[in-house]
């Protein structure tokens, strides 16, 4: 069946879709919000801590629901609380009683929310997508989410932000999450089985810490997962919280821009990234998997010391370009071989163990940012956390063993079928 035919696909994907168009809007009015309430860096490093932990902390036992349990009402109910979450946001900045700190209890119950959906999201693709069409879909989905999260959904909230305030931006992240809701919904009422990959074995009845340690044990075996969670980890403590802290910092206070101006330059990454989603598309996936994910990751994460060497709004809009558009090829390669190599009833939680090895640093990547860019200032902070976070990367792609998996991946690297 192709990807036009496949109902659940569709539902999938455009309920997704319209929920990134939202969260393209909110990331936008959380910077500016948050440098509203206070101008000093430390205030977006608080936010981003507060979302993050709950986050990690979640993240392994996100997993074994999203393996235990219909990974499409875990993914819905996620929805249905981000989506109360913002809507009061947005009530309480449009009323303006939004303070930093009320602001920091509801992205802690939204990081919680993400826990479970992460995990859930990654595993239910193959579920309703055959292998030959594995590298399309996820090449659809990477043309999808740039698409609405970096490009049509910043300029959207830059014009909110500018014209109505960010609690309209609050708002429309609420509403998109609610649509959302309703296709995982409608793809939940057209199949009466459980959402286990079909003729899958489910995870048996053991405790959760039997069923994360089986997870772990399939990691700790394949150098090609581990190392490469691994590797991501300490490139995300680097560059991470710089990148999205001093980002908006930068374009608010060192080169005076507007909210507008932050949606363009989020929205030149959103096309960079669709750039390179239509090219694997239409080119196929690539015969050397591991050497192009950390070819293209290790070039996208060298890009976020262009931010620190921007003298205009224009040269942001350059580097975050090619930032998305290199981070996005490795991206796409990375889920396509992780959905055809992992087994399925596994993949949720091999999934939550990449969520969290990856962005397990991530809290102090952000209460690192504000003082190390105090002593360091700004510019040389994001040099720095581009070269080093480069240099962290491309370590992983030296471990003994780390391109073992191409030779199971090289049967499907060039499968490909009509979308």
């Amino acid at each position: 069946m192709s990807l036009r035919a496949n109902r659940d696909f569709r539902l999938l994907l455009g309920g997704r879709s319209v929920s990134l168009l939202g969260d393209g809007a909110f990331l936008v009015a959380l910077a500016w919000e948050a440098y509203t309430l206070s101008n000093a860096p430390t205030a977006l490093s608080l936010i981003g801590v507060a979302m993050t932990v709950p986050t990690i902390s979640l993240l392994l036992f996100g997993g074994v629901v999203s393996d235990r349990y219909r990974r499409r009402t875990v993914m819905l109910m996620a929805d249905a609380l981000r989506a109360v979450l913002l809507l009061l946001t947005g009530a309480l900045a449009l009323a303006g009683d939004l303070g930093l700190w009320q602001l920091v209890v509801i992205v802690a119950f939204y990081g919680a929310a993400q826990a479970f959906f992460d995990p859930a999201s990654d595993a239910i693709l193959p579920e309703i997508v055959g292998p030959d069409h594995l590298g399309q879909a996820n090449a659809l989905e990477q043309l999808m989410r740039p698409l609405t999260l970096r490009l049509i959904g910043p300029a959207l909230g830059g014009v909110l932000v500018g014209t109505i305030g960010s609690g309209a931006a609050f708002m429309a992240d609420g509403a998109s999450f609610i649509v959302s809701a309703l296709t995982l919904w409608l793809m939940a009422s057209s199949s009466s089985g459980p959402l286990a990959p079909a003729g899958a074995p489910a995870p048996d009845g053991g405790s959760a810490v039997r069923q994360v340690l089986e997870g772990w044990a399939y990691v700790r075996h394949h150098v090609w997962l581990w190392g490469t969670f691994a590797s991501a980890g300490i490139a995300y403590l680097l560059f991470m919280g710089p990148s999205e802290v001093l980002l908006p910092f930068m374009v608010k206070h060192e080169l005076h821009g507007s909210g507008v101006e932050l949606g363009l330059v989020f929205g030149a990454g959103g096309l960079g990234a669709v750039g390179c989603a239509v090219t694997i598309m239409r080119g196929g996936m690539p015969s050397n998997s591991i050497a192009f994910i950390y070819s293209t990751w290790t070039l996208a994460t060298l890009a976020v010391a262009g931010y620190g060497l921007a003298n205009a709004v224009w040269q942001l809009m350059l580097a975050s370009l090619a930032f998305n558009l290199l981070e996005t090829g490795g991206t796409i390669v990375w889920a396509t071989l992780k959905q055809r190599l992992v087994p399925g009833r596994l993949l949720g939680r091999v999934s939550s163990l990449d969520w969290l090895i990856s962005i397990g640093l991530l809290p102090v990547s952000f209460a690192l940012t504000a003082p190390v860019s105090a002593v360091l200032g700004v510019r040389a902070t994001l040099v720095a956390a581009g070269v080093a976070g480069a240099m962290a990367t491309l370590g992983g792609l030296l471990l003994p063993g780390m391109r073992a998996s191409e030779d199971a991946a090289a049967p499907h690297a060039s499968a490909g079928a009509p979308v």
